[in-house]
């Protein structure tokens, strides 16, 4: 710790009145743990000032001496960006709090600005970029779903999330619930890292037999929990949380972890029920392969096969598997469709989700083609340039397998125009499989919630068709359809701010399989999500315009 950077604000968290602002100061390293700066404010939030080019400090929540929390926070040096807060509640069992703040320069404007109050809404402001019907957080970095369930009308959506600044880092899972998928309702954060580590991606399942002991019914999540070491880089390991009223809280399984390897990159589990063999199978990604497993209690697992050699893209690390079963349209066969998100190597530059179709016996999972995925050859489950970490539902109604992806694309994430909030998610998709001679392709139309609401815009294809999506003040996003070429194009570099990333003002270009015969198209306000024959073929672009196109 280096010198006068470090401060303590402290209250006994039951007994203060309201008021305002905390005067906080620094002291020597030598001095921290004995200087205290009284809070001037009773409250249920605390809000630290953030500037996002600020270099990271450490905020803990100390009580009764015992470290309750620590996260890395850009606390503002020059100039406040937004606010993020710390909800208190958890701590205000009767002890005294501590709140230190690390690496903080003296004299850093966002010392004197950090707030305790009872408005959840301090300091949010609107923003030009918030969508309108897709899902955001609130406030802070969110990438990934994961872990996402249905019961009882109700669609449960978690991600990866940082509560404490809009950049990446301090994994949490954050969670959101709907019963349409198109209203969110923001749930207090799921899962905080623990001695094992940050939260990374994984899934959940509804325990409706107790297979694992935890309860009927019972939701059990697993995830990557993600340690640095001393001598660089992380150890990833795999670990089980379950919850006994509905996702809404978990407690984590006291026999974590689960699985462990040596391998760098070992995360992204996604377990479901194979009703097959009658045990569970886990998917999990490592390095650019997939490993499948099989339990009978989610427990104990039995690696059975690897997945991946000299088959798809391999431009990158392979991320957040899903393999599920879909059945071909207009008949009564059904494949095993893999799913495997890769950054970077997507087709137009950085991350995107490629599949593989095949068979799957619970043990192995087989391609039908080979041909199709050698020699770096990949198919595409959405051609856009934002479109990553596609995953399903669990227990999904109606046997339907529905998806959602993270709109946004690592060669930019940290940087595109908004400041509270980055970033948000895709519509929600029902996946199929469709055939054009021998070929098996996947599909993925909007979700039937969507129907009617009058949030997209539909076309009748006839022939090649171009299609300009413009506003009052120019911005221009084309969408055109070649029918002599077979292709489906999307150009965004000549609408809105394109200036923050040099990756960003692209052309995306799709193979359309079939002739298309109508386009529905999903704008929004940072967003054009794109479906040739109801989602045949799929292009999810974002957009930053002066104003909504039209």
């Amino acid at each position: 710790m280096n010198a006068s950077k470090c401060f303590f604000l402290t209250a006994a968290l039951t007994a203060l009145p309201l008021g305002s602002v905390c005067e906080a100061q620094t002291v020597t390293p030598q001095a921290c743990e004995q200087s205290i700066v009284n809070l001037k404010a009773q409250g249920r939030y605390l809000w630290l000032p953030i500037e996002d080019k600020a270099p990271e400090g450490k905020v803990q929540v100390i009580v009764n001496g015992a470290l309750q929390m620590e996260q890395n926070v850009r606390i503002a040096r020059e100039g406040v960006d937004y606010y993020v807060g710390i909800d208190l509640q958890p701590y205000q069992q009767g002890g005294v709090a501590k709140v230190c703040v690390q690496n903080v320069p003296k004299g850093s404007i966002g010392l004197s600005k950090i707030v305790q109050n009872d408005d959840v809404n301090y300091e949010l402001k609107e923003e030009a970029y918030r969508p309108t019907y897709h899902h955001t957080p609130v406030r802070g970095w969110m990438n990934d779903p994961n872990g996402m369930f249905y019961q009882d009308g109700t669609w449960h959506l978690y991600y990866q999330y940082n509560p404490y600044g809009s950049l990446w880092g301090n994994m949490h899972w954050g969670h959101s619930t709907s019963t349409d998928l198109i209203h969110w309702q923001h749930q207090p954060v799921a899962l905080a890292p623990d001695v094992w580590g940050t939260m990374f991606s994984g899934s959940c399942i509804v325990d409706h037999q107790n297979t694992t002991g935890f309860g009927k019914g019972a939701v059990v999540a697993m995830y990557t929990a993600s340690r640095p070491t001393p001598f660089g880089g992380d150890v990833q390991a795999q670990c089980l949380a379950y919850s006994l009223d509905g996702g809404m809280t978990f407690t984590k399984y006291e026999g974590n972890p689960v699985l462990m390897a040596e391998d760098k990159d070992f995360r992204d589990p996604n377990m479901f029920w194979n009703e097959d063999i009658k045990a569970w199978n886990l998917i999990l990604a490592v390095g650019q392969e997939m490993r499948l497993y099989s339990s009978p209690d989610l427990k104990n697992w039995t690696e059975e096969s690897r997945f991946g050699s000299g088959l798809g893209g391999h431009g990158g690390v392979w991320e957040c598997p899903d393999l599920m079963k879909v059945q071909v349209e207009g008949s009564k066969e059904s494949k095993w469709v893999l799913l495997c998100n890769i950054n970077p190597g997507g087709p137009f530059g950085g991350s995107a989700t490629q599949y593989f179709v095949g068979d799957f016996d619970g043990h192995t999972f087989t391609v039908d083609d080979v041909a199709r995925y050698q020699d770096g050859k990949a198919l595409w489950m959405d051609y856009g340039k934002d479109h990553y970490a596609t995953v399903s539902w669990s227990n999904a109604p109606e046997g339907r397998r529905t998806v959602i992806a993270w709109m946004s694309n690592w060669e930019y994430a940290n940087d595109v125009p908004t400041r509270q909030f980055r970033s948000a998610n895709s519509i929600a998709r029902d996946v199929f499989l469709y055939r054009v001679g021998k070929e098996c392709y996947l599909g993925s139309r909007p979700a039937k919630e969507y129907d009617g609401k009058g949030l997209d815009e539909t076309y009748k294809v006839k022939g090649s068709t171009t299609i300009h999506l413009t506003n009052e003040a120019g911005d221009d996003f084309v969408i055109t359809y070649d029918q002599k070429a077979m292709t489906l194009t999307c150009d965004r570099t000549k609408c809105g701010d394109t200036s923050f990333s040099q990756s960003f003002p692209a052309v995306t270009v799709a193979p359309v399989h079939r002739k298309l015969t109508s386009l529905r198209v999903f704008i929004d306000e940072c967003s054009v999500e794109v479906f040739g024959n109801n989602g045949e073929v799929v292009l999810t672009n974002l957009v930053f315009p002066k104003s909504k196109l039209k």
